[in-house]
């Protein structure tokens, strides 16, 4: 180990601790801090791999997500179909894509009797971007408009000079765009496929772009959980891609990474940060998902290991020890099956000092857990751009009773606006959640 790894081997071990514990709870047969192995992860399958779907209720009397005390939550927009990512432009317009796993066929048929579907509102997909346009920037909007539609589950979106990009799960349109519009009516211009296949399991795609906007990075989740439909499915996935802004130039900028969805950069940095959403069906306190520092060429472990070199069982006919032997240990533990899926930097003046530049990630919730993980946003400190404490709780209220696994909502997006509030999606109730400080 090299001296400059040690103390982000260190802080990554601590912050481990710290999360299995907050997700555990006496009363199941969860690992403590006592019996945990040196490397603070239980072994594979300690504990009976969990189907526990949560039961959506919805948001009713006027309940809302809790946040800290000095901040008020308050309802941004509803009446969407499924809202799934944010992005705010310069000129304060807010982007909302509307989109959900699409079924089809005797599926579809079954999707009323399914806890999984009924947990994750699957079905249809709206397939459209609504925007919301708040001239003022004062965090509400006096206009909503359909900016686009009849796309492909399109996820991620981006403003490159006088282009708009939308990514759908199957390719990349670039559509020509100035500020003053209200929709899109030009056809857009695919400049790059996506990898969909037989299996899409995993089929967001998010898209952001680098400071000198020369660049775009693309995250594209696995097909599958671990690999077992065969590698074949998995060319291009996994990864963060990068390509230049005309589509050309694809080049893998970091893979073994099952699910990067939120990607931003630490401010004051050059550095690239994700949110991955890691593997299922090894235990409740298996595999925590994670906010790490994205490696130019790295390699993160998937499907091979997970957590840096912790071999996947499942993958012992093919184990490929070189490639768990490089694999990069992620550097915030974010809780076993918690889902963490947002991502975004804080770099307004709104919020309590404490919140400066450091880092919010949305939690959409567990279904591989015998009780719940996620359903919250979380917030990590950051310090001269690098975690400088655990995760804790922003903002919650989410779950109505663990135990028997009902819930209110699932975050999902997290996006600052022009005045320093920060909006959340919850996809499964159609609306955006609005915090801002109380002063």
């Amino acid at each position: 180990m090299k001296k400059n790894q040690m103390p982000s081997v260190f802080l990554s071990v601590a912050f481990l601790l710290l999360v299995i514990l907050n997700t555990g709870c006496s009363t199941e047969k969860n690992h403590t801090i006592t019996d945990l192995p040196n490397d603070s992860l239980p072994p594979p399958n300690a504990t009976p791999s969990k189907r526990n779907f949560s039961k959506v209720l919805g948001w009713k009397d006027g309940k809302t997500p809790v946040a800290p005390e000095g901040f008020t939550v308050s309802l941004f927009a509803d009446s969407l179909e499924h809202p799934r990512w944010i992005y705010v432009a310069d000129n304060g317009d807010i982007f909302v894509s509307e989109a959900s796993t699409i079924i089809k066929g005797f599926k579809k048929f079954l999707a009323g009797f399914s806890p999984r579907i009924k947990s994750q509102h699957y079905g249809s997909s709206a397939n459209r971007i609504t925007l919301f346009r708040d001239a003022d920037k004062n965090g509400v909007y006096e206009k909503r408009y359909v900016f686009a539609e009849d796309l492909n589950q399109p996820f991620g979106m981006l403003i490159l000079g006088n282009h708009f990009y939308i990514a759908n799960t199957d390719q990349l349109l670039r559509y020509s765009y100035q500020p003053d519009m209200t929709k899109l009516i030009v056809k857009g211009e695919p400049i790059l496929s996506f990898p969909v296949g037989k299996h899409n399991q995993h089929w967001t795609r998010n898209i952001i772009t680098n400071k000198n906007k020369d660049k775009i990075y693309i995250g594209i989740g696995s097909a599958s959980n671990v690999a077992e439909h065969g590698l074949e499915e998995e060319i291009r996935r996994a990864n963060i891609l990068e390509i230049n802004p005309d589509g050309s130039g694809e080049r893998v900028y970091a893979s073994g990474l099952r699910n990067p969805v939120g990607m931003d950069w630490a401010p004051g940095t050059a550095t690239l940060w994700t949110t991955v959403n890691e593997r299922d069906l090894l235990g409740d306190n298996l595999v925590p998902d994670y906010l790490t520092s994205v490696k130019e060429d790295g390699f993160y472990g998937w499907p091979y290991s997970y957590f840096g070199q912790h071999a996947d069982p499942r993958m012992s006919k093919d184990p490929h020890p070189e490639m768990v032997s490089k694999a990069i240990v992620p550097d915030v533990p974010l809780g076993p099956h918690t889902a963490s899926l947002g991502l975004t930097f804080y770099t307004k003046n709104a919020f309590p000092g404490k919140y400066k530049n450091g880092a919010f990630i949305g939690q959409h919730g567990s279904w591989n857990r015998s009780r719940l993980s996620g359903y919250k946003v979380v917030f990590v400190p950051f310090e001269n751009g690098k975690p400088s404490g655990p995760p804790e709780d922003f903002l919650t209220g989410f779950i109505a009773d663990i135990t028997d696994s009902e819930v209110y909502g699932r975050p999902v997006c997290v996006a600052v606006l022009a005045d320093g509030s920060l909006l959340v999606s919850d996809d499964v109730n159609n609306k955006i959640w609005r915090v801002k400080a109380n002063r």
